[in-house]
């Protein structure tokens, strides 16, 4: 009696132990260094913190768990619970993304980037898609469009383009060489070397890249609506991780997605492009503008043809391609 009554009260201090460890702890895997583009991700962690006194918390990690190219991987093993991905890196498995990567789709805000993104995340084809990854959609990293930063004469016209070496992935890319650009697809970190030792010309990123990834201190010339389109990089969590938390947590992680995404996007349209700007003319860089009949041409040739390509090739792959573009199209056309 005596010793049942020992085990009795071991197994119930264990029990209060293991009740006390049962905080939970995500590790969250993403890239470069701190900047605009992983602010939603450091305000959600705040913001999941705070809900829970403490007892979910997330371990950011820049590049310390995994390349920035096999997240979606790691998502997959379940190496950590969530991630930051860019369909534009792997778009054989996550073909269903890369429609809004495609160039000159017209998205003009960072709120309508988000709108479009949100819309297509719901859509069960996309769904499906990256649930052959154990992968669930939280939110995108909204990116305004594209331009780029270059040396050497600053290319007035389309023409100016033919030959040129530009830093340029995915749908960008296949715009650029409409024009006659050369694109190469030299990752972030690598852009700068790729840019000081003259591997390009140009590269092609958003404003916060420019600055974070140094190509800004070497350019001569800034286009400053060529727009050719920008990525789509959303964050990802496993879904068996996603499954496993109890309805506080999840409460506490889906309830944050708005008030994160909104930090994110003024943060970037306030204290980033304000720096902007101001960086532009500080160092003398010539900014370029084209008219909009050239604007037109370029469109033409490219936002078309390169779109029926994503298509045919994506349907042929069984997904509902052009389902996906007209929902896409859609929504960017409204007036929401």
């Amino acid at each position: 009696m005596h010793m049942m009554t020992k085990v009795a009260v071991a197994a119930l201090m264990t029990a209060g132990i293991a009740g006390e460890a049962a905080a939970t702890e995500w590790n969250v895997s993403v890239w470069g260094k701190r900047r605009a583009f992983t602010e939603h991700v450091e305000k959600m962690a705040e913001l999941v913190s705070e809900k829970t006194g403490g007892e979910f918390t997330m371990n950011i990690s820049y590049g310390g768990l995994s390349k920035n190219t096999e997240n979606l991987d790691g998502i997959e093993i379940g190496a950590f619970e969530m991630a930051q991905i860019c369909a534009g890196y792997h778009p054989d498995k996550n073909p269903s993304l890369t429609v809004l990567e495609l160039p000159f789709l017209g998205v003009d805000t960072l709120d309508k980037e988000v709108e479009v993104s949100f819309a297509l995340y719901e859509h069960p084809a996309v769904k499906e898609d990256l649930a052959r990854w154990n992968a669930t959609l939280l939110m995108p990293s909204p990116m305004p469009q594209y331009n780029i930063a270059g040396v050497g004469d600053a290319p007035k016209t389309l023409e100016d383009y033919s030959g040129l070496t530009v830093r340029a992935t995915g749908g960008i890319g296949r715009a650029m060489e409409t024009v006659g650009a050369v694109p190469t697809s030299v990752t972030s970190s690598e852009a700068r070397q790729a840019l000081d030792s003259g591997v390009v010309k140009g590269v092609a990123f958003a404003p916060h890249a420019h600055m974070s990834f140094g190509t800004i201190e070497g350019a001569k010339w800034w286009t400053t609506n060529l727009n050719p389109g920008t990525v789509q990089c959303p964050i990802v969590v496993n879904t068996d991780a996603l499954n496993a938390l109890s309805e506080s947590e999840r409460e506490a992680l889906m309830g944050s997605v708005d008030e994160a995404i909104k930090h994110y996007v003024d943060n970037y349209n306030g204290a980033t492009m304000s720096k902007w700007g101001p960086l532009l003319e500080e160092k003398g860089i010539e900014q370029v503008t084209y008219s909009d009949e050239a604007l037109q041409a370029f469109r033409d040739q490219a936002a078309g043809p390169i779109a029926a390509a994503w298509v045919e090739d994506n349907a042929a792959k069984g997904l509902p391609a052009q389902e996906l573009l007209d929902l896409v199209q859609g929504v960017i056309g409204g007036d929401s």
